[in-house]
């Protein structure tokens, strides 16, 4: 899954300034890609082949101190219109307003069963990127789950496996931050795919890449074909930049 809903609390972010000139080239790399319904709208070709899971909370940018406040921002409806693949919301558990989002989600997989909407809930963390280990991912992902998520997505960390053992529908790991090097992500991506996730949602290691097809291609056979890091590597290095 291609991540580049980060507008959404972020505005502009780097790499991503004018979405459909970042997604263009990477569609047809991507099983999905997560966007908000402005990008759908503005930012990709309505004859793309390419699912769509659309972000629909939000409420709070990148200046609050608190990114927790977020409520559904896109009705179930809309989506259905949209004709999208999954709708996608945020949980922050243990922060100032885990209830309201707690209960978002609960009120999205009633609206999601009724239209046969998979719902993704995304184990959100904030600010605080100090809370990514096994055992705070492990109570937020089974927490998703007991409510009724179709999938989530959740960040690696160290233990991963037991996140995954303890969590009854599938996981797919976020990439973060961009890491510092193309094989800091392929590692993630290959780390996470052993300890049992079933794919990766990743955005800013692509598109913040100084060869984003080529990354995109690398994480697709570390995913699809199993492959090593260094062999990914190979298809990130041979593949062109897109100009």
């Amino acid at each position: 899954m291609l991540a580049a809903d980060h507008g959404y609390f972020l505005g502009p972010t780097h790499k991503l300034e004018i979405p459909r000139k970042t997604l263009e080239p990477l569609l047809p790399y991507a099983d999905a890609v997560m966007v908000t319904r402005g990008v759908v709208r503005t930012s990709i070709d309505p004859g793309a082949n390419v699912p769509i899971v659309l972000r629909v909370s939000g409420g709070a940018s990148v200046l609050n101190e608190d990114l927790s406040n977020e409520k559904i921002t896109t009705s179930m409806k809309e989506a259905v219109r949209l004709n999208v693949s999954a709708v996608a919301l945020s949980i922050f558990v243990g922060a100032a307003h885990e209830h309201d989002s707690l209960v978002n989600l609960g009120k999205l997989v009633d609206e999601g069963e009724e239209a046969g909407m998979p719902v993704l809930a995304v184990t959100a963390v904030g600010k605080e990127l100090e809370k990514r280990d096994a055992r705070y991912l492990g109570l937020a992902c089974r927490i998703a789950s007991e409510f009724g998520a179709h999938f989530v997505k959740t960040y690696y960390a160290e233990d991963f496996s037991k996140v995954v053992e303890s969590c009854p529908v599938p996981l797919v790991v976020a990439g973060g931050p961009k890491l510092e090097t193309e094989l800091d992500a392929l590692e993630l991506a290959y780390d996470a795919i052993q300890d049992g996730a079933k794919g990766v949602d990743m955005g800013r290691n692509i598109w913040q890449s100084t060869n984003p097809v080529g990354m995109i291609r690398g994480i697709r056979a570390v995913v699809h074909e199993r492959a090593t890091p260094k062999e990914a590597l190979e298809l990130v290095k041979g593949a062109k930049p897109k100009k």
